[in-house]
């Protein structure tokens, strides 16, 4: 079995992350949506919200799972048995910054990390400008899926 995770703190989902999973799906088959878990991160919504919309995005599709996991994700790999590690790039800095990831990831393990580019109409949604525009009050239902579609 081709099994892959999709890591990420997911806060909230966008419809980069939308895109970049429903493309994944096609690629494994299995696709495990791991929310990592940081004590020292400060998230807008809690592990239940962000697990909730995922789940709630997902839900009739059977080759998705949805995990949390804490600590390195190369050992929430070898934990679940996954092979390997999907990751979407919007631009050349997430390219830099995921290739440095990649390697590291190789160095410790046997995991390979499988790159997609995020969609061209989508490239330039991130979760922190989703919070800032929802902290300002701004209308935030174009950049999330409608399981996020929720007031905060």
């Amino acid at each position: 079995m081709r099994r892959a995770i999709f890591p990420g703190s997911f806060d909230p989902l966008t419809l980069g992350h939308f895109d970049i999973i429903h493309r994944g799906i096609t690629l494994f088959d299995e696709l495990v949506i791991a929310i990592g878990i940081n004590a020292d991160k400060k998230y807008m919504f809690t592990l239940e919200e962000r697990t909730h919309f995922i789940k709630e995005a997902f839900k009739d599709e059977p080759k998705i799972k949805v995990m949390t996991y804490e600590g390195l994700t190369v050992d929430f790999c070898k934990k679940i048995n996954a092979s390997f590690i999907l990751r979407g790039l919007r631009n050349p800095g997430d390219f830099e910054f995921e290739k440095a990831i990649a390697h590291t990831n190789r160095k410790l393990s046997e995991i390979e990390t499988v790159f997609l580019l995020t969609s061209s109409g989508k490239s330039y949604i991130s979760s922190s400008i989703v919070r800032d525009v929802i902290r300002n009050g701004g209308d935030y239902t174009g950049l999330v899926p409608e399981s996020v579609r929720v007031k905060k």
